[in-house]
């Protein structure tokens, strides 16, 4: 699939937000812990959630996908080993080895896969399921957790790794005794994965903060649970929007407190910025000013909107850069923006713009989720017509992109 944009409109509208993908992906596999059915809102309908649902189904679970509400109901004894290849389509699948492992101490199953964003290694997962009891085995591309049983226990991350995290909570939420997980990522995604465990009785304590304590209990009950908006997507339409030269446009159900680090810098660089209750208001009402920046964990600069950001350099003077710390990989987007005559380069782990530049129409190949949006916005800034080939890493990770940029006003087709 590809989609053509033509861009230089003068957008204006709202913009609805999602729920949150990095919730729903880490949300779904936790359902597993439950021994009731359980409800879960505001779930958006993307390809990620979709192979989640199908691996549910797979498993032996019944579920009902409509209008944004996911319901999940145990139907059959579940088999510990996952034998679907549907696991290596994205990276929240390894979610699963901690929920089988808390409910059913084992599991089987194949490596997760997802975007390639270089070295993404699992050991702090399993290092904790280590601690925590679980014996390790990995032969090629499979993965044999089991544990006799879960103790609880301290684990000290040697860095605050969001999977890592939200893996040990699910492991540890049924283990005996009280687990401590030191310098934990404290991402709003864990709290809502933490909020959702809490809703069906799990005693957990801390989320929020680099310390987390999980007293395990012996029963998950039914919920009705509503995820968060996605600060990812939000983030999106606002670097839109610094983009765009019109009359502004609102983006609408987020939680401006969880953004902090992309609202700063759009501020400090000279946008306007209407904040209220659960919208924002942009406009780019003049020229903006260059500026550096470096990803970090949260309440960081997030590396999700990394290669988004690159795309604003394009339209301000100067020299700007992003320092990427969290990934190896984060620049496939580099070499497309080239191709459109961006003055762009990669030294380490650092990219470097010099703008503003003046784009020309290309066709671009998306090599990843964050990649296909960032290529998106910079075929907003050029007058002819910008192909973006491999768009479908694009609805892995967004709800309706092309309807909601159809919404502000930009000429964009999918074929």
């Amino acid at each position: 699939m590809r989609v053509k944009v033509r861009g230089k409109r003068r957008l204006q509208g709202v913009v609805e937000i999602s729920g949150a993908k990095n919730s729903a992906v880490a949300i779904i596999p936790a359902a597993v812990l439950a021994d009731e059915p359980v409800t879960i809102r505001n779930i958006p309908d993307i390809q990620d959630v979709r192979t989640l649902i199908g691996l549910l189904q797979e498993i032996g679970y019944s579920t009902t996908y409509q209008d944004n509400v996911l319901s999940i109901k145990q139907l059959t004894k579940i088999d510990w080993e996952i034998k679907s290849e549907e696991v290596k389509k994205l990276r929240g699948s390894y979610y699963f080895m901690g929920a089988f492992l808390g409910k059913l101490k084992k599991v089987k199953m194949l490596t997760s896969g997802g975007c390639d964003l270089g070295h993404r290694p699992i050991n702090f997962h399993l290092e904790g399921f280590q601690k925590l009891g679980a014996e390790v085995k990995a032969e090629s591309e499979e993965i044999t957790i089991t544990a006799p049983k879960l103790e609880g226990t301290t684990l000290d991350l040697k860095f605050p790794s969001v999977g890592a995290t939200i893996n040990l909570m699910l492991a540890a939420v049924k283990a005996k005794g009280e687990t401590i997980i030191n310098n934990a990522a404290i991402e709003p995604e864990i709290v809502d994965v933490g909020n959702f465990l809490k809703s069906m009785g799990a005693n957990i304590v801390g989320l929020g903060t680099s310390a987390i304590k999980i007293t395990g209990v012996k029963y998950l009950h039914q919920t009705d649970y509503k995820i968060s908006p996605d600060r990812i997507e939000a983030g999106t339409y606002l670097i839109l929007g610094a983009l765009s030269k019109g009359k502004g446009f609102t983006v609408r159900n987020i939680q401006a407190d969880k953004m902090t680090s992309l609202l700063n810098l759009l501020k400090g660089i000279g946008c306007r910025l209407d904040i209220s209750e659960n919208e924002i208001f942009i406009k780019n009402e003049g020229p903006l000013c260059n500026f550096h920046i470096v990803t970090k964990p949260y309440p960081g600069f997030p590396t999700d909107l990394g290669q988004l950001i690159t795309v604003l350099m394009l339209i301000v003077e100067g020299e700007s850069s992003l320092k990427e710390t969290i990934f190896s990989n984060r620049f496939s987007h580099v070499k497309e923006l080239e191709k459109m005559g961006a003055d762009i380069k990669v030294i380490d782990d650092t990219i470097y713009v010099n703008g503003p530049c003046q784009l020309k129409k290309a066709t671009l190949v998306a090599h990843d989720l964050r990649c296909a949006a960032a290529l998106i916005l910079a075929s907003t800034l050029n007058r002819g017509q910008t192909i973006v080939e491999n768009i479908e890493v694009l609805l892995r990770g967004y709800e309706n992109p092309i309807q909601k940029l159809r919404n502000l006003g930009l000429n964009i087709q999918i074929e």
